[in-house]
């Protein structure tokens, strides 16, 4: 009887994931094809590698491709060092205790602040403040701060899952804290990291309400150093969305840059999993 019992309930539930599955997928298509068909007309390589012309109604996207891809970089270059190595003191050197499970507390809540608060934070601390002013420094420190509890948590997760037993065997071997963690634990768990970083690396690209604040303007011009301000494509698509008084002209071109947008975020995805497989393949053999 529990048998039978336990049987159906297990029916009950697959079946109940796999309409869940089916609901998220159905939607998932839905709007995918609902930017795709009113998109995929103006995707062409002069739209990828021309400028915008008259008044944003022609032209392509070529600055906002180049910004958003400076901004990935940059975000990139503050965030994963600084998140790989908290991760590597939460899990290797700091004493479990409270005040490591604060600061974790910590990160984790930071993970759930609005990007919007980031924004403005960063409008506050690096454009005023420090005087970086309006620019791509200003815009990839506030995403790399955006993005920083996700590596911190998906390093120190890939660094936990490290066997104990290979640092005990380095350290047998004469080897120090730091060169266990270089030679042995770091390469093991760089899969899970480089994952962690690209992953939240995805997240920034598509971003919209920080950059709002540090980085991004409506021009046409590309940026000529780090303290240069430049176009996105979340914030030219918010811009043409929200705010142009041709707002007809350009919905074409609105739908376009959402399938670059959506294409570069996948492609992002796609780089950390090759990455990834070709580490642990690597290691394997």
């Amino acid at each position: 009887m529990r048998l039978r019992r336990g049987r159906a309930t297990q029916a009950i539930a697959f079946t109940l994931l796999s309409l869940a599955m089916a609901g998220v997928l159905v939607a998932l298509g839905t709007i995918l094809s609902f930017i795709l068909v009113r998109g995929v007309g103006v995707i062409s390589w002069e739209f990828l590698t021309s400028f915008p012309r008259q008044a944003m109604t022609e032209g392509g996207i070529f600055p906002a491709l180049v910004g958003t891809l400076c901004l990935a970089v940059g975000t990139l270059f503050f965030s994963l060092p600084l998140g790989a190595f908290a991760a590597i003191y939460l899990v290797e050197y700091a004493r479990q205790g409270l005040l490591v499970r604060i600061i974790r507390m910590a990160v984790n809540n930071l993970a759930g602040v609005p990007s919007v608060v980031f924004g403005l934070f960063g409008l506050a601390f690096f454009v005023r403040a420090l005087g970086f002013g309006i620019s791509i420094l200003s815009g990839s420190l506030t995403l790399a701060f955006l993005v920083l509890p996700v590596i911190i948590r998906a390093s120190e997760e890939a660094l936990r899952a490290v066997p104990q037993e290979f640092r005990e065997g380095s350290l047998a071997l004469g080897a120090t804290k730091w060169q266990t963690i270089r030679k042995v634990v770091l390469p093991v768990g760089l899969p899970g990291i480089l994952t962690g970083a690209i992953l939240a690396l995805g997240r920034a690209a598509g971003e919209t309400a920080p950059i709002i604040f540090t980085a991004a303007v409506f021009s046409a011009r590309l940026p000529d150093s780090v303290l240069s301000p430049v176009m996105a494509l979340p914030y030219h698509l918010f811009v043409m969305a929200t705010e142009s008084i041709f707002y007809e002209e350009t919905r074409p071109i609105q739908y376009g840059t959402a399938i670059v947008l959506l294409g570069l975020v996948l492609t992002i995805d796609l780089v950390a999993i090759i990455i990834r497989y070709r580490i642990r393949r690597r290691r394997r053999w």
